[in-house]
């Protein structure tokens, strides 16, 4: 994609969204799928966010830097996610909120989307993102 096609995604999310995005395996480079991401915290003035890596593979062994979200919780609805998903709080990055880094959400119940966003955080999982943060900030 060249530097003039990328389209900016208007509105920003707001932080505790979910959204779906080409998180980089290596800096600089582009994931090679689309997958969760969680929005920690947004930059109005340079169109950006920076956002925490989410998979659903290998959620049978959680680090102390990830908490997850499982279909069976309370609060997992919320999230717009379709299977069990850990996000690393030690895996994060800003990035432009651009079409380059993300893609449209999937479609849910039939009806496209009109923005990355598939759903928020639940609140009842803050204190796991807290506590996963802490061990990340013990670490550093």
């Amino acid at each position: 994609m060249t530097a003039d096609s990328k389209k900016v995604f208007i509105p920003l999310p707001e932080p505790g969204d979910i959204v779906w995005c080409y998180f980089p395996q290596m800096p600089e480079k582009l994931g090679p799928k689309p997958r969760p991401a969680l929005v920690i915290k947004v930059a109005e003035e340079d169109k950006a966010v920076m956002v925490v890596y989410g998979t659903s593979q290998k959620i049978n062994r959680i680090f102390p830097s990830e908490f997850i979200l499982r279909t069976g919780d309370s609060g997992f609805r919320l999230s717009g996610l379709a299977h069990d998903t850990k996000f690393d709080m030690g895996t994060k990055l800003k990035l432009p909120y651009t079409s380059e880094w993300f893609e449209l959400a999937p479609i849910k119940s039939g009806q496209p989307t009109t923005s990355p966003v598939m759903g928020t955080l639940h609140p009842v999982y803050l204190p796991a993102l807290k506590k996963a943060d802490r061990q990340v900030k013990k670490v550093a």
